[in-house]
């Protein structure tokens, strides 16, 4: 299949982006903002190369400053996120090297990204198969979410991650006031890709909770 000359412009761009800054801060700015892109802008072919090569910095940046919460966890960002672009055959691969990640990063600082670490690893135990295929568990998943939210009750992550999972297991009424409680969180003026991509992403989940539970 021939790739577009727009498809192959923005491989090239991620491919040849800065890994990260010289400093801890910057560099973590970096990946957090070229996940936004990966995640919201992009599409296709493109896509799938650009969380390849996200993956490779994000590791990078967690070598570079191995005992940083920070860094540890958003290496387990996204491996997760990119367990959902591979196929079905290697995608539990990077889910467990996700939850590794995000393991080591609660050993280091539970309380990392505001709650961030706790519900990383909720959206991954409720996601993930359960059984004889992989790891998922929602008791597991809604102790994360508890403690994330005990961390930080109003971060926009926290809510919206236990949000997705109250929806999915149908407590629909819940489900629209933690989403509702989502929404209404500060903007996340540093992140504008991530702040509108994740509000339009609650903003779509609310309308099903609301429906489903007016139904």
């Amino acid at each position: 299949m021939k790739r577009s000359f727009a498809a192959l412009a923005a491989i090239a761009a991620f491919n040849a982006a800065p890994i990260f800054a010289d400093d801890f801060a910057g560099g973590l700015a970096a990946i957090q903002q070229e996940w936004a892109a990966a995640h919201y802008q992009t599409t296709g072919d493109a896509r799938s190369s650009a969380f390849e090569a996200l993956v490779a910095h994000a590791s990078a940046l967690r070598a570079q400053y191995p005992s940083r919460a920070e860094a540890v966890a958003w290496e387990g960002i996204v491996l997760s996120s990119y367990a959902g672009e591979v196929s079905a055959m290697s995608a539990m691969k990077y889910a467990k090297a996700a939850r590794a990640a995000l393991e080591r990063a609660e050993q280091l600082d539970a309380t990392a990204l505001d709650g961030g670490v706790y519900a990383s690893l909720g959206a991954l135990y409720s996601k993930v198969p359960g059984g004889f295929i992989g790891f998922g568990d929602d008791k597991v998943a809604a102790a994360y979410f508890a403690k994330a939210l005990a961390v930080d009750p109003d971060n926009i992550d926290n809510n919206y991650f236990y949000g997705e999972f109250l929806l999915d297991q149908g407590d629909y009424a819940q489900a629209r006031s933690v989403l509702e409680h989502a929404l209404a969180a500060p903007a996340v003026a540093d992140r504008p890709v991530f702040d509108a991509g994740r509000r339009e992403e609650i903003r779509a989940l609310l309308a099903i909770a609301e429906r489903k539970a007016s139904s």
